[in-house]
């Protein structure tokens, strides 16, 4: 078997985008990871391509539960190149199946779990959290459209990926770069930003010079304003990076530290 007589149709797009958002996790284990999950997303596809209870199949089956793990923002990508593959070669595209898994699993991870599930969820959830902690819902609102934008994208990309084929690898090279390095800078931006405007601690300690206090928070703005909260953030980020510290333990040693340094009169609410 050559090639398949049967093309993809937008049914069969949109059923496995359908499997991919609400399915692609369920069978996610230690061995294989979402190897079970890979197959059934597109099991229907495949069963159309070689044909009910036949040999290429069942060996098709194997192939891809084999272990697999990558980005769910990104796995869609990975599944309409590999089914434009086998729609045109059939059996004989396993091998070429199987690299590109294999090659493309790892960098579409890093790329798609880095921009998808950290950068976006970060700014977005820090603009709707700022805007909702001063009374304004707009932020919520924000945030649904940005995850509604996210999901058109996860939904749109498998078609993309299918016409394209093998070519959208190179195509998509330098653009991923260039994708990355903009949602790189745009997350250090925001953090930075975060810092200043949501962690609000001043220094309440004023010790006097005769009968005059000295204003310590006022000369550290002098010094470089919102300094205190980079300092914390500077040394909760040491901490991260110790043996044995998680962030549980390092949200536990602020929780304490703050309020000790508070009853004491050393810190306050900005």
């Amino acid at each position: 078997m050559t090639s398949s007589n049967y093309k993809l149709t937008d049914k069969d797009f949109n059923q496995i985008n359908r499997r991919s958002l609400f399915g692609f996790q369920l069978g996610w284990n230690y061995e294989r990871m979402q190897g079970s999950g890979y197959l059934y997303t597109i099991l229907p596809q495949l069963r159309k391509i070689y044909g009910d209870d036949t040999p290429e199949l069942k060996q098709m089956m194997k192939t891809h539960t084999q272990f697999f793990n990558t980005s769910n923002f990104f796995n869609t990508i990975i599944t309409g190149i590999d089914l434009s593959v086998e729609e045109n070669e059939g059996i004989k595209g396993e091998e070429t199946v199987t690299g590109l898994k294999t090659g493309l699993m790892g960098s579409f991870a890093a790329i798609g779990d880095s921009i998808f599930a950290a950068l976006i969820p970060a700014i977005f959830g820090a603009i709707a959290a700022n805007m909702a902690s001063k009374g304004n819902p707009i932020g919520i609102l924000i945030w649904i459209v940005a995850q509604m934008a996210v999901n058109v994208f996860r939904w749109k990309q498998l078609k993309v990926a299918y016409k394209q084929g093998v070519s959208l690898v190179t195509n998509m090279q330098s653009q991923l770069s260039a994708l990355t390095d903009a949602a790189t800078l745009m997350g250090v931006f925001m953090v930075g930003a975060l810092v200043a405007t949501m962690i609000n601690v001043n220094i309440a300690w004023a010790p006097k010079i005769g009968s005059v206090p000295l204003n310590m928070q006022n000369y550290m703005d002098m010094i470089l304003p919102k300094l205190l909260p980079a300092l914390i953030v500077g040394a909760i980020y040491w901490l991260l990076g110790k043996k044995h510290m998680t962030s549980t333990r390092a949200i536990f040693i602020v929780l304490i530290v703050s309020v000790a340094l508070s009853a004491l009169g050393v810190i306050a609410k900005g």
